[in-house]
């Protein structure tokens, strides 16, 4: 453990080590900006968990990586030294929770009905339930939206990545999606990535177009292709020993504030994402590009074996599953 979660660690067991006293304080961590969905859910949370608990719990955001970078996040939470995150989904395969890589085969998500068919049915909760061994408790998934290619060369066809160096969040599947395309697969924190893509320490990123916008990522990309070959999206999480120890009735509450927040988070990602993608266009920074039917079935083709590959870590049963429920018919 380093010294800067240790810290934080001792001062967060004050409130996650027992029941919530009159006043108790949830520190909400995460590393997007506060105007992109994400950010805006965090917001949403705190005014309306204020409200049902009457005062009773103050949420405390901290955006942009303000605590903790990509990898330190979870590890402050398993310690007590924050109470919730909404981190990435690819967050969990190196914690050892591989389930959740499902998330990042390529192609595996056609649009948000599919999505929404896993993440509010039964597979989405069988999905949290991994969390729990780990001292997580899953409270919600959040959507943000479906991710575009970026680089400084234009991306068309598969054969455009090779030689690459990519940036990728930590993830196993993602590694394998780029290797698949013939680029080089670079693991940087989110908050590292315009500098790194500013300075030519990588050559293009992926991620959906509110946090592309956000983070200023057009203005250091040539070019982007919205491809929709993957999600973005989150889940919201507590520390469980410290959710477990809360009243019952604040309990309630706070779950209440969730569920609705939940709710305005997925109505107000698909527009956010748009209008992202409106203004970056307007920029002129950066020439997107949408893809023929004919290029789509290049990368479909260049990105089917990633799933196959990714079957002994992920399971084939799961996947199968996966893809029964978000209605993907395979050749």
């Amino acid at each position: 453990m380093n010294r800067f979660l240790a810290a934080f660690a001792v001062a967060g067991a004050l409130f996650a080590a027992g029941p919530a006293t009159a006043q108790t304080i949830i520190k909400f961590s995460h590393v997007v900006a506060p105007d992109t969905p994400k950010g805006k859910g965090a917001l949403k949370f705190k005014e309306l968990a204020e409200k049902y608990t009457k005062g009773k719990v103050t949420i405390d955001v901290y955006p942009n990586s303000q605590l903790y970078r990509d990898k330190e996040e979870l590890e402050a939470l398993q310690l007590g030294a924050v109470q919730m995150l909404a981190p990435s989904l690819a967050k969990f395969g190196p914690l050892g929770i591989r389930e959740f890589d499902v998330f990042d085969i390529p192609y595996i998500l056609p649009d948000k009905d599919a999505l929404h068919r896993v993440t509010k049915g039964p597979l989405g909760k069988k999905l949290m339930a991994t969390l729990e061994p780990k001292g997580i408790k899953g409270l919600a998934y959040w959507d943000n939206g479906f991710r575009l290619m970026s680089a400084n060369r234009p991306l068309h066809l598969p054969e455009d990545f090779r030689g690459l160096k990519m940036r990728i969040q930590g993830s196993k599947v993602l590694e394998a999606q780029m290797r698949a395309l013939g680029a080089i697969p670079q693991v940087l924190a989110f908050s590292e990535v315009f500098q790194a893509l500013q300075t030519g320490v990588v050559d293009g990123t992926e991620n959906s177009p509110s946090n592309m916008y956000t983070q200023r990522i057009h203005e250091v990309q040539k070019h982007a292709t919205i491809s929709n070959h993957g999600y973005l999206g989150y889940a919201v999480i507590v520390n469980k020993k410290f959710w477990d120890d809360l009243p019952s009735d604040i309990r309630a509450a706070l779950e209440k504030a969730m569920d609705e927040t939940t709710d305005y988070v997925n109505d107000i990602a698909e527009k956010e994402n748009a209008d992202a993608l409106e203004q970056m266009k307007k920029s002129g920074k950066t020439v997107f590009y949408e893809l023929t039917p004919d290029e789509k079935k290049a990368w479909l083709k260049a990105l089917e074996p990633v799933a196959q590959e990714m079957s002994g870590r992920i399971g084939k049963d799961l996947i199968g599953e996966f893809r029964q429920v978000a209605g993907v018919v395979t050749n």
